[in-house]
């Protein structure tokens, strides 16, 4: 399908399917944005408040504090993981309005 600046864009914005798809793409992102900002800044939080817990030995000369850090990395892929998987049920259905949106945006002229 071809993008046609004939299109009446407003109609297809305010189509119930657009909005709902909106409306549950913002809501999962700010969550997940949300989450990755708290979940990075316990690090530097943690390393200066919690300084004994940071301390702690884990295994040998591994602190409680590296493996914080080094988790930084894990959740940063688990989170580009979980928004992959999810991306591709938002993919499906903005594909489904596409389809839709000469019938929806029924040519302006």
């Amino acid at each position: 399908m071809q993008p046609s600046a004939a299109l009446n864009w407003f109609a297809i914005d305010s189509d119930v399917r657009f909005q709902a798809l909106h409306k549950r793409k913002s809501r999962f992102l700010w969550g997940l944005m949300a989450f990755a900002v708290v979940y990075y800044f316990l690090l530097p939080i943690g390393a200066a408040y919690f300084t004994d817990l940071f301390r702690v030995k884990v295994w040998g000369v591994i602190n409680f504090g590296l493996v914080f850090a080094l988790s930084q990395f894990i959740v940063a892929w688990g989170i580009a993981w979980f928004y992959a998987r999810k991306a591709g049920e938002f993919d499906a259905l903005a594909e489904e309005i596409a389809r839709d949106a000469d019938r929806i945006g029924a040519r302006a002229r």
